[in-house]
């Protein structure tokens, strides 16, 4: 079993869990479709494939499957209060499918979430189903472990608008160099620290969205950290680090 996280963008929240690598499924499908005509589809010569159309996008499906356990909480969950109920830990998975978020002109906007394992994956996605399997009772019948098939499609990185950072995604890390349009002036430095916002020397430290939501009010920004920092692994900051905090609006 391999521990990944999930970010949901909205709020910043972080679910953690274990992934079973061996039942991890990654599908493509190529935006292609058969020509038609104005009656039917198009025909071939004989004895070929009916003549496709590339439409462009396609979709990236995720298969997970997932296993939650109340005896291993983090020791920062929300509060430093550990769950009783394996289903306090997978509430926010289920919330994710319910398409409950609107945007400002009432429509319904599929919250976002990032899958985040090791070094090399951090996917944007949605959630298309959520299928849940519950072990381990207690006596009152509450489950203390649970496995969950997530399904998810891949979704495409929202842009940091040109009006809030003049940050590009090929930004050097530091100290290796610093874009010409950054002064040290423009930065601010921050030590990383525990878990409870205290200086600590061992046990959880501060997460990056975390840092992204005190410094630019968004937790969605967690990003400009990690690249301006050249982070090999932003989901665990190590305790005591210095981090570079760029501004969002860099003058020319």
């Amino acid at each position: 079993m391999e521990r990944v996280a999930f970010l949901i963008e909205s709020t910043g929240q972080r679910v953690e869990c274990l992934l079973n690598p061996e039942s991890f499924t990654l599908t493509r499908q190529a935006g292609l479709r058969p020509q038609r005509s104005l009656g039917s589809v198009l025909s071939g010569t004989a004895e070929s494939d009916n003549p496709l159309l590339a439409t462009g996008g396609g979709v990236t499906e995720l298969v997970l499957e997932l296993l939650f356990d109340i005896s291993k909480q983090s020791s920062s969950a929300p509060g430093s209060a550990l769950e009783t109920s394996v289903q306090a830990l997978t509430a926010p998975l289920w919330a994710l499918a319910e398409n409950s978020q609107r945007n400002p002109l009432g429509a319904s906007t599929p919250p976002r979430v990032r899958f985040v394992w090791g070094k090399s994956w951090n996917i944007p996605a949605l959630v298309v189903s959520v299928a849940e399997r519950f072990e381990h009772f207690t006596a009152a019948g509450t489950a203390q472990r649970s496995w969950i098939k997530l399904r998810l499609i891949r979704c495409n990185e929202v842009p940091v608008h040109a009006a809030d950072t003049a940050l590009s995604p090929a930004l050097p890390s530091w100290p290796d160099g610093v874009p010409e349009q950054v002064s040290l002036d423009d930065l601010q430095s921050h030590e990383v620290q525990g878990a409870s916002g205290q200086d600590a020397t061992e046990g959880e430290a501060e997460r990056i969205d975390q840092l992204a939501h005190r410094y630019y009010g968004n937790p969605a920004y967690w990003p400009v950290l990690a690249i301006f920092n050249g982070l090999d692994d932003p989901a665990r900051l190590p305790l005591g680090a210095s981090l570079w905090v760029p501004p969002l609006r860099l003058s020319a």
